[in-house]
């Protein structure tokens, strides 16, 4: 949404036409509408709590236990009001969604009925119970307070008009004996009344907030857990499909490519320049050069032949020698790291370094490369003018893309004038 068509109750109060815009009567609405449903469950919920404060009075004021007959009727009507809870909390949670959208606009997942089993199993059906409790325990007492301040306010206003009886009129700290006593108090009274309209607001934003995390689907841990696992068997497989392919090419495609312009090159050599083949078996040798040119730069971008030959450090020390501005590098790294790494980070260097000569206006930039537990992290940073934003197309959304792919973050420090620090933290489980 635009910033002129806030989406929920707490975004609009932060607008500053709050008060001239629709959501303080929305946010009324939605308060009023909460009274009779929180009112119902309040009362079921007194049918416990009021013998249980008893009890407990009786204990405390004369230290004597509560009469047998009231402690059996306490665990039986806990008990039933635990089991039936599940099943009156359906009911009550399909309004409260439909509820929501007075106040906030964004979806929620719509009612599921799953079966009388699955109201005492499953979590969501326990996260609504505890928002039951919360509706008919915490709601009420809320709204009594909001209620009493709203008839404080009330009580202000209406001063100038209350002081003419022969009786004083209390307000909040004093006594008003005369009507020429009472306008101070009544302009407060107005005064208060935009801020009440904004503790309105925030009661309503508060309770809409806790309605949406209980009544949101909690998130399944177990099917989380297993789409992290098919997300590494995914990026596995795609990583040795690459190999695959890098190896066809270079040790199948690339040769014989080789072969076949070596073959035309000599062929160029045993005819005569005038001859009228000439050009032509020029224009092909010329065009398998090229081919040979792209092929070995398509190897090259899916594993770099220098990271099979000389490992991550280094390749990196090649990337920092080829770079336009004066790169330092320092490695500490002990023992193998898995392909998957090593391709991730020569990029995450590679791309780093281009941008550093493309856009930081930087003279001087550093390479660290260390191990910190079981992840090897990898910084890139120097002395440029900063300011890097992704959204500008500096590479850095793809980069981070790569990163994630390979279950790691990329983390970034570029404030204005500099300096710029890339930090990547990438797992190494084999």
């Amino acid at each position: 949404m635009t910033p002129e068509h806030p989406r929920h109750l707490a975004d609009a109060l932060r607008r500053r036409r709050w008060l001239i815009s629709a959501w303080p009567w929305r946010a009324l609405v939605y308060l009023v509408s909460t009274v009779p449903i929180a009112g119902a469950l309040a009362a079921g919920l007194l049918v416990i709590v009021a013998p249980l404060l008893a009890a407990v009075n009786a204990v405390r004021l004369q230290g004597r236990p509560p009469e047998i007959g009231l402690m059996l009727f306490l665990a039986v009507g806990s008990l039933t009001l635990l089991a039936l809870a599940p099943l009156a909390s359906f009911p009550v949670a399909a309004v409260e969604r439909w509820r929501l959208g007075l106040v906030d606009g964004r979806p929620l997942p719509p009612s599921r009925w799953q079966g009388l089993a699955a109201r005492y199993r499953t979590a969501a059906g326990w996260r609504e119970v505890a928002y039951l409790f919360w509706l008919g325990g915490f709601v009420p007492v809320a709204y009594w307070v909001f209620l009493l301040l709203v008839l404080l306010d009330l009580g202000l206003v209406a001063s100038p008009w209350l002081a003419g009886d022969a009786n004083e009129v209390i307000v909040v700290w004093g006594t008003v004996d005369t009507a020429s006593e009472a306008p101070p108090y009544a302009i407060v009274g107005v005064l208060l009344i935009p801020v009440l309209w904004y503790a309105a607001g925030l009661l309503a934003a508060a309770q809409a907030a806790v309605a949406r995390w209980a009544l949101a689907w909690p998130v399944d841990a177990t099917a989380l857990r297993e789409v992290a696992r098919s997300r590494t068997r995914l990026v596995g497989a795609y990583e040795a499909e690459r190999r695959r392919i890098e190896r066809d090419l270079h040790d199948g495609a690339q040769p014989r490519l080789t072969s076949l312009t070596l073959q035309l090159g000599l062929a160029r050599l045993d005819v005569p320049d005038d001859s009228p083949a000439a050009r032509p078996l020029a224009v092909a040798h010329n065009q398998a050069r090229g081919l040979m040119v792209m092929l070995r730069q398509l190897v090259h971008g899916i594993r770099p032949q220098t990271l099979t030959d000389l490992g991550l450090a280094g390749a990196v020390r090649e990337l920092a020698d080829a770079a336009t501005v004066a790169v330092t590098v320092r490695t500490d790294l002990d023992g193998a790291l898995p392909e998957i790494v090593e391709t991730t980070a020569y990029f995450v260097v590679s791309e780093a370094l281009g941008n550093v000569a493309r856009h930081a206006g930087a003279t001087h930039a550093e390479v660290r490369l260390t191990r910190v537990g079981a992840d090897l992290v990898v910084e890139v940073s120097d002395d440029g003018r900063g300011g890097a934003d992704p959204a500008r197309g500096t590479g850095l959304t793809g980069l981070a893309d790569r990163v994630a792919a390979a279950d790691g973050r990329l983390l970034l420090a570029s404030p204005p004038d500099g300096p710029t620090l890339i930090r990547v933290e990438l797992p190494c489980r084999r």
